[in-house]
């Protein structure tokens, strides 16, 4: 919203308006003196002023000089409480050192003053003890009331030298001058209302807009505060469903073959339940962790090549399944998320593959083609025509939009799971 220039334009005009003023009486009053003086009529003006007045030449230069001085004064910009009443106090002195200069025949210098302090003197208090103070004083130093306390040559007497027509047309010069600074003065006054009104209307609206703002803010906090929790929900969900089922995959088929070897060869029965066991606490391991939204324990310890190779090999012994892994690009420069992802995609495949598909043989390729990382993983289990995806593949399917991949899947000849990944950091990097 652009702010009102109007109230600026009138009070530059008033400054040079009461600039005329002053110029116009006192060239008036020059004149007036000195054809008196050349009239040699000095005897009769002195009888009608009764005191000597300032030289013809005192009334112009003083009342120009007093004049640049509150100029100035109403040039200097103060909010400051103690700065502003200084300066209005000292464009006050200064305003009636200019009515003096002008034998107090005009006062208009001084709503000039008042038009000032209006545009910095916020508080309302301050403003009506303002207000009331100059126009005591606009009261105070007109003609007819000063002189009943103060002795003063009048510019009635100092325009003697003119005949009446004159007196009363310079006169009516001055009236109209005066009178249209007091219009300027009251059109400033109520544009500098109207504007304050306006400004007041404006804040208010700005606050209503910043209350449906916030309140819209604080709606929309609440809506992401519910689906943070909710996509953190899920996370552990996820970790916990590929940790927990993974480890319980591994034991419940490891159990089975123990349950078969009891008989035929104890010592070899009791190693698979050795197996077990660890399976059964590296998965207890990973589930607290996954609880305390930390990356699996594997990851933690090691690159994520030999993770990989170090799960393979243990879901190998405890279930039995031949499990082969090839891997034709290297694995490191990825990023937490990344490897946390081909981790459990891997992790996942595999407990797939032997829960549901009682695969024996598993195949696990991790390759790279341009700047897209593959990993497939097929097995030789019962396979699926219809395939209906559970809380598995849902899983992996949102993993792998978190990273922009993508998940395919088909259950003839057993089944098969393709996940690719966008790689983030572009050129290959071999393996250490």
């Amino acid at each position: 919203m652009e702010e009102n220039q109007t109230p600026k334009y009138q009070f530059a005009f008033m400054k040079q308006l009461n600039l005329l003023i002053l110029v116009y009486i006192g060239i008036v009053t020059m004149c007036s003196v000195k054809g008196i003086i050349r009239d040699q009529n000095a005897q009769s003006f002195l009888n009608s002023a009764g005191k000597l007045p300032l030289s013809y030449t005192d009334t112009f230069v003083l009342g120009i000089g007093y004049y640049i001085c509150l100029l100035l004064l109403l040039s200097f910009r103060s909010r400051n409480g103690w700065q502003l009443a200084c300066k209005i106090v000292l464009e006050i002195l200064v305003g009636i050192s200019i009515c003096n200069a002008v034998h107090f025949g005009y006062a208009g210098v001084m709503l000039l003053i008042m038009a000032d302090g209006m545009q910095y003197i916020q508080n309302m208090r301050r403003r009506v003890f303002a207000i009331t103070a100059i126009c005591a004083i606009y009261l105070l130093v007109d003609a007819n009331l000063i002189s009943v306390i103060y002795p003063i040559v009048s510019l009635k007497t100092m325009w003697m030298y003119y005949d009446h027509q004159a007196v009363v047309l310079l006169s009516a010069v001055l009236t109209f001058l005066n009178a249209l600074n007091l219009f300027v003065f009251i059109y400033y006054m109520v544009e500098m209302i109207l504007n304050q009104m306006s400004e007041k209307k404006r804040i208010l609206s700005l606050n209503e807009e910043l209350a449906q703002k916030n309140e819209q803010l604080l709606i929309q906090a609440r809506e992401l505060e519910a689906a943070t929790q909710t996509k953190e929900r899920n996370r552990l969900a996820r970790e916990i469903h590929d940790t927990l089922g993974h480890a319980l995959t591994g034991i419940i088929t490891g159990l089975d073959a123990c349950m078969m070897l009891l008989d035929i060869d104890p010592a070899a029965a009791k190693a698979q339940l050795s197996v077990i066991a660890d399976v059964a606490r590296n998965g207890m391991k990973d589930v607290r962790r996954s609880i305390n939204a930390l990356r699996p324990d594997a990851l933690e310890k090691t690159m994520l090549k030999d993770a990989l190779v170090q799960m393979i090999t243990e879901t190998e012994k405890t279930t039995g399944a031949v499990i082969s892994f090839d891997c034709d690009t290297g694995l490191n420069g990825f990023t937490q998320d990344e490897e946390d992802t081909i981790y459990r995609i891997v992790q996942e495949s595999m407990t797939n593959s032997i829960r549901h598909g009682k695969a024996t043989e598993i195949r696990i390729r991790i390759g790279r083609e341009y700047n897209l990382l593959t990993i497939s993983t097929m097995d030789n289990g019962i396979g699926c025509q219809d395939v209906q995806k559970g809380f598995g593949l849902h899983h992996m399917q949102e993993r792998l939009q978190l990273l922009g991949g993508q998940l395919s899947y088909h259950g003839e000849n057993g089944f098969t799971i393709e996940a690719q990944i966008p790689i983030r950091w572009g050129e290959e990097k071999a393996d250490d």
